[in-house]
């Protein structure tokens, strides 16, 4: 009997649209909070998968991504001097790494 090979994962190439699907990273004391439980939260635009933006931090940072949590927060309609304006909609990832790694979003990349 032959042994069966494991597939050994490739890392995706850095291309354009890997960049897209991070657009920035949130900086809020919300966001802050959660790296100490190795999460950290990136704005990506509406029609980004989970699964593109777990290959976008992957390759672009070279780290190990554990989990990927999504929300999508709609925008609402403001009035300001009597006029109605409408806030675009938002879309935010909560990426959760392996135990022992970490993002540096204070710098560009």
């Amino acid at each position: 009997m032959t042994a069966v090979k494991k597939k050994e994962k490739k890392a995706p190439q850095l291309t354009e649209g890997l960049y897209e699907a991070i657009r920035t990273p949130v900086i809020t004391e919300k966001a802050t909070m959660g790296s100490q439980y190795n999460q950290y939260t990136f704005r990506v635009p509406l029609t980004a998968c989970k699964t593109q933006i777990r290959n976008a931090i992957e390759a672009v940072f070279k780290v190990k991504v554990t989990k990927v949590n999504t929300s999508v927060q709609l925008g609402k309609t403001k009035i300001f001097k009597g006029r109605k304006a409408f806030r675009s909609d938002r879309k935010k990832a909560i990426v959760t790494l392996e135990q022992g790694q970490t993002i540096d979003v204070s710098t560009g990349v």
